[in-house]
Formats: C-alpha cells, structure tokens, sequence
C-alpha cells in the first residue's frame, strides 16, 4: 500500500508534521579537527562501564601531569559526574538556550573542570528520535577550537554512547588517534566488541583512527576476551577486575583516586597509570579481521 492508498483518517498527524520536523541538528563541518592533542575514544556495551573507565583514565593521565578534557557523547550527560560531583548542562543545552548563536557563548558556559583540573564537557544529544548526536559531537569540537581550548589541551577522552552505529556513535572517530573498546569476559560485551571493531575498521578508511586495544572490564577472568582477541587480531591493554569499590566510586559520584583504601584499590588506581602512560607514549595501531555475526556466535559458544 502507497501513502496515496492509506485513508486520511489512518495518516494522522503524519500530514501535518512530516518526519523529522523540529529535529535539533547543528551542522557537521568535516574541516574541522582537533590537532594538538592526543585523542582518545572508548567505545563498548551499552552498560559495560564506559564511563568508569574513561572518568578514571582522565585523571590518570592528569596524575601524569597532562592537561585532559573529557568530552561525554551520550544524551544522558553522565559521562563527567565522579569528576565533577554533578550533572553539568550539555553543549546541545546550551546552544538551544540562545537560539544556536554560539558566538554568544563562552568556554565557562560549557566546560567545568572536575577533580584533579580535569576538564569536562558533555556534548548532549537531540532528543528521542529528533536528531543524530554526531552534529553534537561536532559542534562541541568545533566551539572548542573557536574558543582556543584545544590549544591547552594535551589528551582529549571522547566518552562514547553503547550499542549505537549511526553518525553519532562514529562522529569521535573524525578525531580521534586511537580507538579503545571496553568489555567484559562474556557473550554478549565479546559479540559487542566485535561489531564496534568493525565499524572502526571501516572508518579508518576515511580517517587516521585505528584501533589501540581492549580494556577488559568487570571480569575475574580474560579466557575469552584473550582468545578472541588472539583469533581476530585485537589486544588486551589493561584488565580491571570486578571490585566492589568501583561500584561504591559511582555511588559517592567519585573517581577511583579520590576514594579510601579498599581491597583491589590499589591495584585498580596502578592499572588506570600504567594504562594512561602506555597510551600515553604509543600504542600500535591494531589491523583487527572481525568475524560475521554468525561465525562469531558459532566461536563463543560455551559448554
């Protein structure tokens, strides 16, 4: 049935507000890129503790005396709270707020510096099915180098949204140097982690992004995070076990480094600085062969 055959009574609101109609989207200008920093983007399953790892990996590399700006990609706009101790405004928030005239803004308008002077930003998103984030992403980088914040910046930490592959969930890959994927030792984080290098791969045709490596996260053990790696040519950077003190970090919205002593404290906070100074001074880039959907759920069948 055409949308001429459907009768007007079935079309509803359809006719009168046409697809995407108040869609909050902000220009994408693919001239723009962020060349004084090593930029970083962590990607995996929605869940999977993204946010965790890249708030703990900022203040890593701050402890290694880097100026880090941490940008959030994820329309909840909880990418920077155990650095900042709360929800800061997004990027998109602002903007809508004086009618998208980003001349009238200023960096103290959107950036907030959290624990340890890292600085924080979230970009937002448009709302529930009213635009792409990738326009944010952009806008937020492109309002950082017009305000000159990315001259003083050493390491940029994209925070990316989980289990999306449309322009939002690619737009960090315009600018970053290295793509870092955070799973954890099961099916459905390993299937995850798979798709997510294969979109990376496929934007390393177009941009210098190549992946850096996996961070295995929330696991006892790597047995299957590790033989996967070793059959499509990915390799595990640092491995952060399942502690109970990370999930109190989130709870006092604190990062790692800022809370007491704690079984497998210790440990955690010397990964993070290890990881940070192994990033820090070059990591390979990784020419990865994901598998199909149906070969890699054939590979990690268990008994």
């Amino acid at each position: 049935m055409t949308i001429q055959e459907i009768p007007a009574g079935m079309l509803g609101d359809f006719t009168r507000h046409p697809d995407g109609e108040g869609s909050v989207q902000v220009q994408l200008d693919p001239d723009i890129r962020i060349d004084t920093a090593k930029v970083f983007a962590v990607y995996g399953k929605g869940g999977i503790g993204k946010s965790t790892t890249s708030s703990n990996l900022s203040v890593a590399f701050s402890k290694l005396g880097k100026r880090v700006l941490q940008i959030g990609c994820d329309p909840k706009h909880d990418s920077t709270f155990t650095l900042t101790k709360c929800l800061v405004p997004t990027v998109i928030d602002i903007l809508e707020s004086v009618d998208f005239h980003a001349e009238e803004l200023r960096p103290s308008d959107y950036v907030y510096e959290g624990y340890n002077g890292v600085m924080c930003v979230e970009a937002g998103g448009p709302p529930a099915g009213t635009g792409c984030g990738g326009y944010v992403v952009g806008q937020t980088v492109k309002l950082l180098k017009q305000h000159h914040l990315l001259e003083d910046t050493d390491v940029v930490v994209f925070d990316v949204l989980g289990d999306v592959v449309c322009g939002g969930f690619a737009a960090p890959l315009q600018h970053a140097e290295r793509a870092l994927i955070v799973t954890a030792n099961d099916f459905d984080s390993i299937f995850a982690m798979n798709r997510i290098a294969a979109a990376i791969q496929a934007k390393a045709k177009h941009y210098g992004v190549r992946i850096g490596g996996v961070i295995a996260n929330r696991s006892v053990n790597t047995d299957e995070i590790d033989r996967f790696n070793d059959a499509v040519g990915l390799k595990r950077l640092a491995h952060l076990p399942d502690l109970d003190v990370i999930r109190r970090s989130r709870l006092k919205k604190s990062t790692l480094f800022e809370m007491d002593d704690a079984d497998g404290l210790e440990h955690a906070k010397s990964e993070y600085l290890r990881l940070a100074q192994m990033l820090w001074d070059g990591v390979e880039p990784l020419d990865a062969q994901p598998m199909r959907d149906r070969d890699i759920f054939d590979f990690l069948g268990f008994d």
